[in-house]
Order: C-alpha cells, then structure tokens, then sequence
C-alpha cells in the first residue's frame, strides 16, 4: 500500500509526483506546472509565478508545506 501511495500519477503523459500526508493528497505544484505549462523548466517558470504573485500582493493559494518527494534519481527531496 506504501508504494501505491507515493506512485506517480500521470497527467498528459507527464508525471506528478504526490505524496499521501495526514490523510491527504499532496502533489507537486512544479511538476502541476510543468504538466499544464509544457515549460522547459518548470522549476523557473513556478518561481518566476510567485515572485510575481508576491509582488501583486496575491497570495499563492496557501502558504504551500515542503513535503519530501521523490526526486529522477529516486532520493527523496523537499520540493513544493
């Protein structure tokens, strides 16, 4: 059951990593936007969001938790 919770779900034939936490759902908001975006570097393209958001004075949605995920070489990194 572990391994089903922390498999990747894939959208557009792109994954997105998700962790299950506290009863919960969580997904990747860099890999969301790679997956909607079609971005080279989703990572850039997420920080480049916020940063604009903040500076509107938006917020992001919510103050987003750095869960630890799985990263391409399997090692487990906190990411949004």
């Amino acid at each position: 059951m572990e391994e089903q919770k922390n498999a990747l779900v894939v959208f557009q034939d792109k994954g997105i990593r998700r962790i299950w936490h506290d009863n919960e759902w969580y997904f990747s908001v860099v890999d969301v936007v790679g997956a909607l975006t079609e971005s080279e570097d989703a990572r850039k393209y997420w920080n480049k969001l916020s940063q604009r958001l903040r500076e509107e004075e938006s917020e992001v949605v919510t103050n987003c938790h750095q869960l630890k995920l799985p990263a391409e070489d399997g090692k487990k990194t906190k990411r949004n």
